[in-house]
């Protein structure tokens, strides 16, 4: 249970939209989050290099 105090949980809207912009799922946008936390830019770094990694297969 304390690990889940201390974990960083972003909005509903807040991955709603850096889907959007990043063109990634919101559940891949949760999983960025886990692990680098809540920073816009970041997400969305490694959001677009993840789409292009994965191309045609999204």
């Amino acid at each position: 249970m304390a690990e889940e105090a201390g974990r960083v949980r972003p909005t509903d809207d807040y991955v709603r939209s850096l889907a959007q912009q990043s063109g990634a799922t919101e559940q891949q946008i949760r999983d960025i989050v886990s692990l680098i936390g809540l920073d816009r830019a970041s997400i969305l770094r490694e959001a677009r290099l993840l789409r292009r990694d994965l191309g045609p297969m999204l």
